[in-house]
């Protein structure tokens, strides 16, 4: 029986883990680099170890360092979760080695799929249907489109589709750079991009003594940068015959790997309904919560029953639908700009510190957490003597329902469920992913889990960087994708009026509440009031790119702002304002943090304002033609060709930045000529620093 489990991984992973080894009695130990000194998941742990430096490749993908932590915090086990070394059969053979129980799949079957071109012969083999590779050298442009893959990638890193045969040179090129950063491995493939597919695994879970389980599909094709953000169980509007071959198929590839715990086949499906196997995830993947809620299982749990040794019984039968939505710092707007900075809050479903109406009236309830009640039959004996062990299979919903989170703070409503990988005033880092949570729902039908999924992120309360929440709701609401056609081009065609800031006048009266509930916490209360006409009150915010000033006085009548006619002042405090827009009351939370950062949520949206001084500072402009930092990162490459002095194309890539596990190309704005060059590769950049300068007619003086 493992007694003591540490987790190599950090963030929501690991505090996954963490709840599930608790609910288990199972002691839990957490690593961490210096910049998680302070993390969520070094809190929740019973025992933490410090892995020297703030890196990855210096902390959490130091297999040894991980291994000796173990071994001095007294662990019997360790959990990779996904991501750094949850797919490294170097690292599994360590842990075995070291004489501690490994919660993974055997070295030999991660060995087995850690190469795509290896994975894809093993599984033609094994008669999985296959897209065929091509080679580079003798691609035509008949070819076209055409998808280069990094062979030892994953999360969308290293992968270019390519459409102009001209560009397939320097795409090879680019994803070979990037998967030596990335895997230490730069060998690339290309194979034939399928327009319209989709995203659809299988979840696999094998024990043993040679059963598998495959627990229905899972539909991901709503993707950015290939990588996966919304995601669903079970696929919709797939034919009894295409969900049968694929989990034969899923069922063939562990069996022919000789597969031991949870992992995941991923096809993709043409438009024609055709499959093709795309790659093996051996380990857990992010969406797993999503199979969790259909079938009323602990995917972890059951990792951790296989790896004692435990065999497993007849499989679970599905209930209903669910679908999870990733909520990341980033701006889908800008290029899917990561965000780096302090969360100031965080609150999702019933969490949410206030349903604020017209009147004030708020309900408080508990911020959600992670997995939840679980529920399994008895252990037992199948006919070779083994130990089963086998969920409880309900007929009818269960309740609690397995989706709904159970955390020392208390339980959310019925099926809905939050995956956290921080809490209020934790920071968001340049070193990681800048995935904050993942928010799921699970309802009796499709449309119910997805009405109930937007419903929950459009009033949550998320204080602090900027984050993909918009999206998420726009892309649960989009005709396209309540139909269930969706597919993997689906934000190559609509990410612009997915992201189109139609809030002018939410903005406004955003601004307006602020300046008031600002006015309300002074104790001359809204600047005194005055029997006779008086200068307006005046304040300035700045939302996104755009700037507010709002100017507004309080007399006899009421209220007066200037272009806001129809508005009436119903009350204000602090933290809370009431306006009557039109004859319609609206109230709106007003939350205030340090350095200017003010965050008003009502029924018309959520809105983050920065607080502007009244004079702007003149010394805080830049020469025309700079190029700065969009984010804090690493300036990874620098383009071939590239110096000062030279011209350069609009558009022209010049240099990459790496920042939360992603390369972010820096381009030319303009035809020019390159003046100046600061970016050298390796060098650490701040947020706004000057990487180059692209001189044109217009900008020189």
């Amino acid at each position: 029986m493992i007694r003591s489990v540490l987790v190599a991984n950090r963030g929501e992973i690991a505090r996954r883990v963490f709840r599930t080894c608790r609910s288990l009695g199972i002691g839990t130990v957490a690593v961490y680099s210096d910049a998680d000194a302070s993390a969520a998941h070094v809190r929740e742990a019973d025992i933490a170890v410090r892995l020297p430096g703030s890196a990855p490749a210096d902390t959490y993908l130091r297999g040894e360092l991980v291994v000796r932590a173990a071994l001095a915090a007294g662990a019997d086990a360790v959990h990779p979760g996904y991501g750094f070394l949850s797919e490294d059969a170097g690292f599994a053979t360590a842990v075995t080695d070291a004489g501690l129980v490994w919660i993974g799949p055997p070295p030999s079957a991660i060995s087995a799929m850690a190469s795509k071109t290896r994975a894809k012969s093993l599984m033609g083999a094994a008669g999985v249907p296959l897209l065929s590779s091509v080679d580079p050298a003798v691609v035509t442009a008949g070819d076209l489109p055409v998808l280069v893959k990094a062979s030892a990638g994953g999360g969308g890193r290293g992968m270019r589709v390519v459409r102009d045969l001209a560009a397939l040179a320097d795409e090879v090129a680019s994803a070979r750079a990037e998967a030596v950063a990335a895997f230490g491995d730069g060998s690339v493939f290309v194979e034939p991009y399928v327009e319209g597919g989709r995203h659809v695994e299988v979840q696999i879970l094998a024990d043993a003594h040679g059963t598998v389980w495959a627990l229905g599909t899972r539909d991901c094709s709503l993707q950015r940068r290939h990588q996966k953000v919304v995601e669903e169980a079970p696929a919709p509007g797939l034919s009894v015959s295409l969900r049968d071959t694929l989990r034969d198929a899923a069922v063939a590839a562990a069996s022919a790997v000789d597969y031991r715990g949870a992992g995941t086949v991923e096809f993709l499906v043409a438009p024609g309904g055709r499959a093709y196997f795309l790659e093996m995830n051996t380990r857990l993947q992010v969406e797993h919560p999503v199979t969790e809620c259909v079938y009323g299982v602990d995917l972890v749990a059951l990792q951790i029953r296989v790896a004692e040794g435990y065999a497993l019984g007849a499989p679970p039968s599905p209930v209903g639908h669910a679908v999870s939505a990733r909520l990341y710092a980033e701006d889908p707007a800008r290029s899917w700009r990561p965000w780096a900075g302090v969360v100031h809050r965080l609150s999702v479903g019933a969490g949410a510190d206030a349903e604020a109406g017209a009147f004030g009236v708020r309900r408080r309830g508990l911020r959600g957490g992670g997995p939840g009640p679980y529920i399994y039959g008895p252990v037992g004996r199948n006919p070779s003597g083994a130990p089963t062990l086998g969920p409880q299979i309900h007929v009818s919903v269960p309740d609690p329902h397995p989706c709904d989170p159970v955390t020392s703070r208390g339980a959310l409503s019925a099926g809905l469920r939050v995956d956290s990988g921080v809490d209020d005033g934790d920071v968001v880092g340049v070193h990681y992913d800048p995935m904050l949570a993942k928010v799921i729902a699970w309802a009796p039908t499709r449309a119910e889990a997805v009405r109930r999924l937007a419903y929950e992120l459009e009033r949550a309360r998320i204080h602090g960087p900027v984050t993909n929440r918009s999206l998420l709701v726009r892309s649960l609401r989009h005709p396209e994708f309540l139909a269930g056609e969706m597919d993997t081009g689906f934000y190559d065609r609509h990410l612009a009026e997915l992201t189109d800031a139609d809030e002018a006048g939410g903005i406004r009266l955003a601004a307006l509440a602020a300046a008031l509930a600002d006015a309300a916490s002074s104790p001359s209360r809204f600047g005194g009031w005055r029997n006779v006409p008086s200068q307006p009150q005046a304040k300035r915010y700045r939302a996104g790119d755009d700037e507010v000033e709002i100017r507004y006085r309080l007399g006899r009548g009421g209220l007066v702002a200037e272009g806001f006619d129809e508005v009436r002042l119903v009350s204000a405090a602090p933290s809370f304002v009431v306006l009557e827009v039109g004859g319609v009351r609206r109230g709106f939370e007003v939350a205030c943090y340090s350095g200017g950062d003010v965050h008003v949520d009502s029924s018309l949206g959520s809105f983050a304002l920065a607080v502007l001084p009244r004079f702007p500072d003149p010394t805080t402009r830049t020469s025309p033609g700079s190029l700065l930092a969009p984010m804090p990162g690493t300036v990874v490459r620098v383009a071939d060709g590239i110096a000062v002095g030279k011209p350069v194309r609009a558009g022209q890539p010049l240099m990459w930045l790496e920042a939360m596990k992603m390369e972010h190309r820096v381009v030319s704005p303009a035809d020019g000529t390159l003046t100046a060059l600061h970016a050298v590769p390796g060098r650490q950049v701040e947020v706004g620093a000057l990487l180059a300068v692209v001189t044109t007619e217009e900008t020189t003086p």
